[in-house]
């Protein structure tokens, strides 16, 4: 990895780290218990049900996707000239299927024989996830991230580690969800414990997105979303970065109205570090050449890993709680339905994220494709 994308990340977290304690030394409040460990989100009560505020995130959500849907809907069909020929279902696929139902089974009950580990089965179970979701792109592409990829996929488990945990700092400020038995835990079993289900996020949402790719019509006509090019400069990039790190300032001083902002200010945070830093990103790409597909697949692709987050969340002994302001009603699983809408550019930021760690790869192998051709993201 060179010294310019060591520089994005370590600029990535300084920003995630210090601007939201910016915004509380600017409203007077103490940071201890902004920083405690394990953390102790509840002091922060949330605002009750709204129909206004819900109306309007609903009408913002909408009206961010519908562009996207409208395109896919209303561009034509494009018969195949061939079947592509369809592979087996591999054997480290049926390993992944053993290892995602046993543990499945073992996260929704109680078996007294399974207490001792009863807490850990997140972290196995998104193993075996990703396991079957990329045999499962064997199977229509014939290769897929952990056979043609392998080295990334594996460097994307501590990535990852580091990833989420930021995502669970930037939650201390605004106290959307949190962990109802922890407070138990020392901060060592804590980390610990949080650590291992955190490794699985980028590659969990990388291999959702790459096996998404083998539907081409699930992001039809976006190759020509945007008619003409948008200008994208390095000085793009510095406004994109001021105005990031205003919103995680904000976000800490106003929590209960700019609490979506955790999952919108990284992602701008992160697209002008790579606009300034980099000056190439799947954004970028998208902006200058018009293709949105690959930003649609990895936004879906986080929806995916979402609903399946809060699936196996639902009835697992080490689990999460939400409390969201104002909107925090009609839940699926534990999460509000409303709540889902921060997926989408998680999994833009996600792949961002990955871009950054590929572009190390991409200098050393030249191999990094799926079946040796074009790759599937």
């Amino acid at each position: 990895m060179s010294r310019k994308e060591w520089l994005t990340f370590l600029l990535y977290l300084a920003a995630v780290f210090a601007m939201p304690l910016l915004g509380v030394g600017a409203t007077g409040r103490r940071i201890e218990p902004f920083l405690a460990l394990p953390p102790r989100t509840q002091f922060i009560q949330p605002a009750p049900f709204s129909w206004q505020a819900f109306c309007l995130v609903a009408f913002t959500v909408v009206m961010s996707v519908a562009p996207f849907l409208r395109k896919i809907a209303t561009t034509p069909r494009v018969p195949r000239c061939a079947t592509p020929s369809r592979q087996p279902f591999p054997a480290s696929g049926w390993v992944g299927l053993a290892l995602l139902i046993v543990t499945w089974i073992v996260a929704w009950n109680r078996f007294p024989w399974a207490t001792s580990f009863q807490r850990l089965t997140f972290t196995p179970l998104w193993v075996g996830y990703i396991g079957v979701v990329n045999a499962l792109t064997v199977v229509r592409a014939g290769s897929c991230p952990l056979t043609s990829e392998t080295r990334l996929l594996i460097a994307l488990f501590p990535l990852s580690a580091i990833f989420w945990w930021s995502f669970e700092y930037l939650n201390r400020f605004v106290g959307n969800w949190y962990y109802p038995d922890v407070q138990t835990l020392s901060a060592s079993q804590y980390i610990l414990e949080a650590t291992l289900p955190f490794s699985t996020v980028l590659p969990a949402v990388y291999s959702t997105a790459a096996w998404l790719a083998t539907y081409p019509g699930l992001a039809r006509g976006l190759d020509r979303f945007i008619p003409g090019r948008v200008a994208v400069s390095p000085a793009l990039g510095f406004v994109t970065l001021i105005l990031a790190a205003l919103l995680l300032a904000s976000t800490a001083i106003w929590p209960a109205f700019l609490f979506p902002l955790i999952w919108v200010a990284p992602l701008l945070l992160m697209a002008g570090l790579q606009q300034v830093l980099l000056g190439n990103s799947t954004l970028r790409r998208a902006l200058v050449s018009g293709d949105f597909r690959r930003v649609w697949t990895f936004a879906l692709a986080g929806l995916t890993c979402g609903l399946l987050w809060e699936l196996w969340n639902f009835r697992s002994l080490a689990h999460w709680e939400y409390q969201i302001p104002y909107v925090g009603r009609f839940h699926l699983f534990a999460m509000p339905l409303l709540g889902y809408s921060g997926y989408l550019p998680f999994g833009i930021l996600c792949a961002l994220f990955i871009d950054c760690l590929r572009s190390a790869f991409d200098r050393n192998e030249k191999t990094l494709s799926v079946g040796r051709g074009k790759r599937l993201l």
